[in-house]
């Protein structure tokens, strides 16, 4: 398990960005250690242990980018239409050695073996053939419709950095290097779990002033999509003993506890004490809405992290601050998604110094610019606030009006998750 120090996360009081959160939370972060090789069926979602160097030239050898017809350029009328005769065939796959005499043309195929000497390919579609003839057009640059050996990517060289999660287009260039298994790191793995005596797990019978837990497994479905291993410990009752084993337990093969709500100051919040007495415990302030509250802590060298217990919240400071933080312990090297700039179709009032977060849907103008219009609740307990809108306008810290027109950053669910 990864083990952190009891103060890794104290911090005093006062608000913190996301830039300076991540930063704290991350300062002398030893990522876990184990590493194991897969398949490259198994690899999606997974981080890259080593840097992944390239055995062979992408692509292995000069080849056609199309079909149509291999030249040497200098054999070409400088100021017209040249005409060749066909000399010769080559399919792709195709084997032996093949070169093109001067002033011949050669009919190839996409991904087939340039001829010796030839350096240029004509498309089929523009040129004209008379029996074993062709007629080619004249503008085509040299190297035209070709593909050298190495072009893509050279021997020798660095493909994939260590750290880098692997994807299908990463997938797509190992397997193109002729690597079947990867060194990756191990899963992290996290432990999860709610509080309260109000919740109910789905598919149960709902007593009177009862809520059914979806926190808990909005939280589940973010930790496996970043390829982690998740423990599901289900509801705690509101028992300060019951929440510290767990936590214990917990602690001992997980490398983070995660949950959501249960760490204010309540009679009924056991969650805080609970984590004081197994560990430390730090609250963090962040400066964004809908999420400021984030509990930090560490039990017997775990993480534990309290998430604020809204589910809008909970999607938001899970995409801000777990997600990069699990990428980092994981090996990873944690990115900001980057917020592409659309119209605001809306007019918003906010606070100096808070960074927000406003759940919109994007659709064309009349004029064809892509428009962001804000959902027209904004309650952080409005889940279908989520499900009916396609991502996040983010309102920088400087920012305390928008109105309609105004270009704005906008971030996709698919971004976050």
């Amino acid at each position: 398990m990864a083990q952190l120090s009891s103060d890794h996360f104290a911090f005093g009081p006062g608000l913190l960005s996301i830039e300076e959160a991540l930063a704290r939370a991350s300062a002398n972060l030893k990522p876990i250690a184990e590493v194991e090789s897969v398949s490259l069926v198994e690899a999606d979602g997974r981080i890259l242990a080593h840097d992944l160097i390239a055995g062979v030239d992408l692509p292995p050898f000069f080849n056609s980018a199309v079909d149509g017809y291999a030249v040497r350029h200098a054999d070409l009328q400088p100021g017209g239409e040249t005409i060749m005769p066909i000399t010769g065939r080559i399919a792709a796959g195709g084997e032996g050695a093949f070169s093109v005499p001067a002033g011949a043309a050669v009919r190839i195929f996409t991904g087939a073996p340039m001829p010796d000497g030839a350096d240029t390919v004509f498309m089929q579609e523009d040129v004209r053939l008379d029996g074993n003839r062709v007629t080619l057009p004249t503008g085509l640059k040299p190297g035209a419709n070709c593909r050298p050996a190495g072009e893509d990517l050279p021997r020798g060289q660095v493909a994939l950095t260590a750290g880098r999660r692997m994807t299908p287009e990463t997938i797509a260039l190992a397997a193109a290097l002729g690597i079947d298994r990867l060194t990756v790191r191990r899963p992290i793995r996290v432990a999860i779990f709610s509080t309260g005596d109000e919740l109910v797990s789905p598919g149960q019978a709902l007593p009177p002033s009862s809520l059914y837990d979806s926190n808990r497994f909005t939280l589940a479905a973010l930790v496996r999509r970043l390829g982690a291993d998740v423990t599901d410990l289900g509801i705690l009752k509101d028992n300060r003993e019951a929440v510290a084993a767990a936590l214990a337990g917990a602690a001992a093969d997980h490398d983070l506890i995660l949950t959501s709500g249960g760490v204010s100051t309540g009679e009924e919040d056991h969650v805080k004490a609970a984590v004081e007495q197994e560990g430390s415990l730090a609250f963090w302030r962040l400066a964004i809405k809908p999420g400021r509250p984030v509990a930090m802590g560490v039990v017997g060298g775990t993480a534990f992290i309290g998430l604020p217990g809204n589910p809008v919240a909970v999607f938001i400071t899970f995409a801000h601050v777990v997600r990069p933080f699990l990428t980092a312990l994981a090996g990873g090297k944690p990115e900001r998604p980057l917020a592409l700039p659309v119209r605001s179709g809306f007019a918003y009032r906010k606070k100096e110094g808070r960074r927000e977060y406003v759940r919109v849907s994007l659709n064309r103008g009349a004029d064809g610019v892509v428009e962001a219009h804000k959902h027209p609740r904004e309650g952080a307990g409005v889940i279908t606030s989520l499900t009916e809108t396609d991502g996040l306008v983010e309102l920088t810290e400087d920012i305390t009006r928008i109105e309609p027109g105004a270009i704005v950053g906008f971030l996709s669910y698919a971004l976050l998750r």
